[in-house]
């Protein structure tokens, strides 16, 4: 007899075509079932084939060979071959401006922003405060 999805079924795939790096524990918040519950269905729908691989999308938009002179993102072509020598173009979460050197991370619960500079970094911190509380409150629990 074939497998039938069902709405819970139907939803963790849908959550995880959104962001497949969710935990089993952000979907099932977000579905409103058990973290046991989205985790045996995942693992279900992998055994019955249906879900293959859990695979990143990359945009090549922002690799460039290290070597090259910059381009036009415009006019740039995808990269053949992902190599480390590469450079990943970032751009600061507060200002927008180019990160070059290292960037300034800030880690908020499950996830992390960048900075190009420590001025920016403490503005982000200062001007979404309560925010960033909530969400490492929400992480902790």
């Amino acid at each position: 007899m074939p497998y039938q999805l069902d709405d819970i079924d139907v939803a963790i795939i849908q959550s995880l075509m959104q962001d497949g790096r969710k935990s089993f524990r952000q979907i099932s918040r977000e579905i409103k079932v058990s973290t046991p519950t989205v985790q045996a269905r995942y693992e279900r729908l992998v055994n019955v084939g249906l879900i293959k691989s859990v695979s990143p999308v990359l945009d090549h938009g922002l690799l460039e060979p290290k070597t090259e002179k910059k381009l036009d993102i415009k006019t740039k072509p995808r990269p053949a071959k992902i190599t480390k020598n590469m450079i990943l173009n970032m751009t600061c979460d507060l200002c927008n401006g180019p990160i070059s050197g290292k960037p300034q991370p800030l880690k908020i619960a499950d996830f992390e922003r960048f900075f190009c500079c420590t001025t920016c970094r403490a503005t982000y911190k200062e001007k979404y405060k309560g925010r960033i509380e909530s969400l490492n409150q929400k992480a902790r629990q």
